[in-house]
């Protein structure tokens, strides 16, 4: 009914990946079937990236070879923290090649690095390390995607590109829970990265709970009224 008032009928609207654990990975294949859309798994012991080098780099290999395109690893935020920065490259540089084919989203973790200078060195190496993407965050931190912190990584972005002509996605993760919230990040993304950073190979946004929203704002759209959560696909 939304659909066909927005005259969308003949439009796919998807969201750019699913992502979830690696024992998921095949149910998710299974219940995608035939809708090409991505499977990501989140690895390297997410959230906290505490378990040991060996089997972070043998999780990503088995989530690949299980069908996953995307792999979403975390860095080892005490690195960040210490200024070990040649560990953070290595670290990223060796799940990158774990990675094979499929593609990488570094997560930072910002609401842990403590200072902006971090989240800018930790953006910067971990491009220079391979990252297709760089995320803000787990969405299991105290502090997640935020607009400051997001200003620093999408200037990251924008130096990165104009130093070696790569483009690096970018993906705010983490409480973006509104159509309005993600307003905020689409209008600082286009002013400091261009139109062509608004295409879902280079942004995604982490956050389960925005697709309610935007459900319920395109409802109130096109009949001027909000609907109640019972009506909607996504509560």
């Amino acid at each position: 009914e939304i659909i066909s008032a927005l005259g969308l009928e003949n439009q796919t609207l998807t969201t750019g990946a699913v992502c979830v654990y690696h024992n998921m990975i095949g149910p998710a294949l299974e219940a995608l079937d035939g809708a090409h859309l991505p499977v990501a798994a989140v690895s390297t012991g997410f959230p906290a990236g505490q378990t040991p080098m060996d089997l972070k780099l043998l999780e990503i290999e088995k989530s690949v070879a299980a069908g996953a395109s995307e792999i979403d690893i975390v860095i080892s935020r005490e690195h960040a923290l210490t200024g070990d920065w040649r560990s953070v490259y290595d670290e990223v540089k060796a799940y990158r090649k774990a990675c094979g084919r499929a593609h990488m989203k570094t997560i930072l973790a910002t609401g842990e690095l403590k200072t902006l200078r971090n989240v800018a060195r930790a953006s910067a190496v971990c491009m220079m390390a391979g990252a297709d993407f760089i995320k803000t965050s787990t969405g299991k931190e105290p502090v997640n995607a935020t607009l400051p912190v997001s200003l620093v990584m999408v200037r990251m972005i924008r130096d990165y590109h104009q130093r070696t002509g790569h483009y690096v996605g970018y993906k705010p993760a983490g409480g973006i829970s509104t159509a309005k919230d993600a307003l905020g990040y689409l209008f600082l993304i286009k002013e400091e990265l261009g139109r062509r950073w608004l295409e879902p190979d280079l942004l995604r946004f982490g956050a389960s709970s925005l697709l309610g929203d935007i459900e319920r704002q395109l409802s109130h759209f096109v009949t001027g009224s909000y609907a109640a959560s019972h009506r909607q696909a996504m509560p």
